[in-house]
């Protein structure tokens, strides 16, 4: 019961917050705006380009390509960044005092913990929803080629990268006590996630030193994983018209949705494998921080 009460309160307090809940909002909207307003026209010129010579696409097709692109990049960045700023409220609570309140009252460290990430992964999947059918509205527009299975597959990596996002930010938070901190971090999270996770630049274009370090970080596969299930119906209508095999694959080694391991191809399955366990090793790192803080407290 207590668990569910500081989980339900957590929530109340980030939708009552307007600066947080709308600073969290808006962000994918921003993002959206920005995307293709200044990179829409960049990612079209390039699928163009590797068109072979005389091949025409349908407009339908390469709007199909491009907006998949950029919608991909744009849940893989909020489903992160959104739950850090989601989880501010654990810190604003040591700010204002709230948590030694709570430590004061019969109410178990390791339960105001969990009460923290419950409530920020559910308020961090309402937002990051609410995007996922802003940018499913913007790809019917520009060229819808997606399933339901698609739509049904978009939804996992996001609760995924949620929940990954979500233990990552508990981590990072609970080393963070001042209102200064909470701005830089936010700050550096929104400025440099989206970098080292291949949404703003496909890790393909980065150098192979680089490309090889990019490739033990889960947030770059679970780009990529969005990146393939967004994509997936305009590739298959790409090979239907006619693509040649190589310039499929080479678009595909383009936009990260063939990454490797070294020399190793990655699998769907297997990035949705990795994401999974990172996550679940980052709460279990996170509980056992609570146990240690918990034990030292006493």
């Amino acid at each position: 019961m207590k668990f569910k009460a500081l989980t339900v309160r957590n929530i109340k307090l980030f939708f009552k917050d307007k600066g947080m809940f709308f600073a969290s909002l808006i962000t994918p909207m921003i993002l959206l705006v920005l995307y293709v307003t200044f990179l829409g026209k960049t990612y079209d010129d390039s699928f163009r380009q590797s068109m072979p010579e005389g091949f025409v696409l349908p407009e339908s097709v390469i709007g199909g390509l491009v907006g998949a692109e950029l919608v991909s990049s744009i849940l893989a960045v909020c489903c992160v960044t959104v739950a850090f700023c989601s989880n501010m409220l654990m810190v604003q609570d040591k700010v204002s005092g709230s948590r030694v309140d709570f430590t004061v009252a019969p109410v178990k460290r390791s339960v105001l913990s969990m009460s923290y990430y419950a409530a920020t992964v559910l308020s961090t999947l309402i937002v990051c929803f609410a995007a996922l059918g802003a940018c499913l509205i913007y790809l019917k527009s520009t060229g819808w080629y997606m399933t339901a299975a698609d739509i049904l597959l978009m939804c996992g990596d996001t609760v995924l990268l949620v929940l990954f996002g979500t233990a990552l930010s508990s981590i990072v938070n609970l080393f963070i006590s001042t209102q200064g901190q909470i701005s830089a971090v936010g700050t550096i999270v929104s400025a440099g996630y989206g970098f080292i996770c291949g949404a703003y630049m496909p890790i393909s274009n980065f150098g192979s030193g680089l490309r090889k370090v990019l490739s033990f970080l889960p947030g770059t596969y679970g780009t990529s994983l969005i990146r393939n299930h967004a994509m997936r119906g305009v590739f298959a209508e790409m090979a239907d018209s006619g693509v040649p095999d190589e310039v499929l694959t080479g678009i595909k080694e383009a936009v990260d949705c063939r990454l490797y391991f070294f020399d190793n191809v990655v699998t769907v399955p297997v990035m949705a494998v990795w994401l999974a366990v990172s996550a679940a090793v980052l709460i279990a790192v996170y509980i056992l921080l609570n146990v240690i803080k918990e034990r030292k407290s006493v």
